[in-house]
């Protein structure tokens, strides 16, 4: 293997880590971040440990975003009853604000393990 690819793939999985971090402020770099680890994972020639940090990185993109759909249907009553209508409406809000903080935390938590291995060039499982 060139040492250009593997300067490659890790830029590659550089910016999907910045981007994994900036999937908690916005859904729309989950994706992106998924498809820069996938870059560096369908690679066969790749070193070992940025493989499993690329397969790190697609693993919790796809997990925080299951999370975040599960998160997000609890606030479709929202869109049809006052937020004081009814009893179950308020549940039903509150519950949507707790999954979506256990996703936000989850994505928190797997970015900080990934990324601090990352940075000591060691494999993440």
């Amino acid at each position: 293997m060139g040492q250009d690819s593997l300067e490659q793939h890790r830029r590659y999985m550089t910016l999907a880590y910045v981007f994994l971090f900036l999937a908690l402020f916005t859904i729309v770099s989950v994706v992106i971040s998924y498809f820069l680890a996938r870059q560096v994972a369908k690679v066969d020639h790749a070193e070992v440990w940025i493989q499993a940090h690329a397969f790190w990185v697609m693993r919790n993109a796809v997990l925080y975003s299951l999370l975040a759909m599960f998160a997000a249907l609890w606030f479709i009553p929202l869109a049809f009853f006052p937020w004081d209508s009814f009893l179950w409406v308020k549940a039903c809000t509150v519950l949507g604000v707790i999954f979506s903080s256990i996703a936000w935390l989850y994505l928190l938590n797997a970015w900080f393990k990934g990324f601090n291995r990352y940075m000591k060039k060691k494999a993440v499982f």
